[in-house]
Formats: C-alpha cells, sequence, structure tokens
C-alpha cells in the first residue's frame, strides 16, 4: 500500500495510508473543516464508514442525493449542489498501483466533482480496489464495481445482474455509462487538490 501512496504522490495527488476504517474516518475529518459545505457522491464506501452521520452531528451541512425519502426525479439539485460544494466526498472504483484513478458512472456527478467543481475532494478507497494497474482497474469496473452497483439498484433487467459479468449491454437502464482514468491530479485555479485515502481494510465495491 505504501508503494501505491508514493505513486500516487508522484502524480501529484495527497496520498494517506489509514490502518482501518476508523482511522480511515478519523482523518476524512480532520481534512474537513467545520463550516465547510461537504457534497457526497453516491458512495457505498463513504456510507459504510458513517461519515454522513459523523458530518451532520458536528454541524456540518451535507448534501447528498441518496436518501429514501427521495425519488430519482428529485435528485438534480442535490447533485448540482454537490458539484459546487467546499468538499466533495467519493470513493474510487480502482486505483491502481502506479498511481492512478479509473472510475466508471451513470450520470456522471462523481466522475465531474472528482476532476472539477469543488474547492477539495478526499476520495477514499479500501484495499480490495487497488489494483496493478489501468488495464487491472478497467477490468474491475467491468466485472466488479458495475454488476455490484447494478445489484445494489435492483436493476434486475440488466444482464450483469443475474451473470455478475458486463455483457456491454444496450438497455436504456444501463449504468456503465462514463468511464474516466486521472493519470495525474487535474490542475485546478489554485494547484491540485485531492487527497487519496487508502485503507488497509475493504471498503464498497
Amino acid at each position: 500500500m505504501s508503494r501505491t501512496q508514493e505513486a500516487l504522490e508522484r502524480n501529484q495527488f495527497k496520498a494517506l495510508v489509514a490502518s482501518s476504517k476508523a482511522d480511515a474516518t478519523n482523518k476524512v475529518l480532520e481534512l474537513i473543516p467545520l463550516n465547510a459545505k461537504v457534497g457526497v457522491g453516491g458512495s457505498m464506501t463513504i456510507r459504510e464508514l458513517g461519515l454522513i452521520e459523523a458530518l451532520t452531528r458536528r454541524g456540518n451541512r451535507v448534501v447528498h442525493h441518496w436518501q429514501p425519502s427521495m425519488p430519482v426525479s428529485d435528485w438534480f439539485p442535490f447533485m448540482m449542489e454537490a458539484h459546487n460544494s467546499d468538499v466533495f466526498l467519493c470513493s474510487s472504483n480502482a486505483v491502481t498501483k502506479d498511481g492512478k484513478l479509473v472510475n466508471i458512472d451513470s450520470t456522471g456527478n462523481r466522475v465531474a466533482s472528482i476532476i472539477f467543481g469543488p474547492k477539495k475532494v478526499i476520495v477514499v478507497a479500501g484495499k480490495n480496489k487497488i489494483v496493478k494497474d489501468v488495464d487491472a482497474g478497467l477490468k474491475r469496473l467491468k466485472k466488479v464495481a458495475g454488476p455490484l452497483n447494478a445489484k445494489r439498484h435492483n436493476l434486475v433487467e440488466l444482464p450483469c445482474v443475474s451473470t455478475g459479468l458486463c455483457t456491454d449491454c444496450d438497455s436504456p437502464k444501463r449504468i456503465c455509462r462514463a468511464i474516466t482514468i486521472l493519470e495525474r491530479a487535474p490542475n485546478r485555479v489554485r494547484g491540485p487538490n485531492i487527497t487519496v485515502i487508502l485503507v488497509a481494510e475493504d471498503l464498497g465495491f
């Protein structure tokens, strides 16, 4: 994990290693000011860490679209507000050992916010998401992240839900639509400001 951390830093990401889920949660909270508005992507990792509740308890405004009482048709304003947040919290579908981030999105709100918009981005990734290289990352998107996310959303019409493998389907409900590969931290007006926290435990998909 230390080699991946070093590779991320060579690629102008800020990188930290957390020994556990609790350590990761503490590191995230330390990086976020008490008065910051925090946007959250559709991340199981962030929710597994209990960060939405922890940030809300201490007084941060947390903007997220995954709320049980909210229909999908009402998500857009929350996605836009999260995109313009002080801090954006999310995970990455794959982190390569040579320091690159590989992601796949349906709507594109998460990958867009990682690349541009929020003043600061914090990416939290469990050790299960560390892969050898971009090719391995792309395979992980199609064999792990995509099918598991489709299953989580109960999209039973999609072939990957039953087979566990991407078939490059043409379904209108397909969630694998936008793939991004960050070879370096994107340049921002104030310089690169993406922190990647690698966690020595499995988290998310």
